[in-house]
């Protein structure tokens, strides 16, 4: 019972911490993912270590450390697709700045010519 009540202090206070560390800065999606399934993990972790009879602290660790490599690298994977898709429409707004100023020269050439 008391390593239970040990298991429980220990989550609550670790998921405080990333709750506060989470208010001070903004965090990557790594960051995000890492937390929430360290998070995730270890109460999933807890619960079957507890059934098994494992031990409730035994597998919120294990639990614990791979539900934060799990969530990181989905993190991790989102992060890079959002880099792709601000490249992607930078690429797009340079190319739509060009359009407009090849129309402006199109402009230009045509009033060139009628007042000609």
């Amino acid at each position: 019972m008391k390593v239970r009540i040990r298991s429980a202090v220990i989550g609550f206070a670790v998921a405080a911490m990333l709750s506060v560390a989470a208010c001070e800065q903004p965090l990557s999606n790594t960051a995000k993912g890492a937390g929430g399934g360290a998070i995730l993990g270890a109460g999933t972790g807890a619960l079957i270590g507890s059934a098994t009879g494992a031990g409730a602290g035994k597998g919120a660790l294990i639990g614990g450390g791979l539900g934060a490599l799990g969530g990181g690298l989905i993190g991790h994977s989102m992060d890079n697709q959002q880099q792709q898709n601000d490249q992607t429409q930078q690429q797009l707004q340079g190319q739509q700045q060009q359009i407009e100023q090849q129309r402006r020269e199109l402009q230009q050439m045509r009033q060139q010519q009628t007042t000609e």
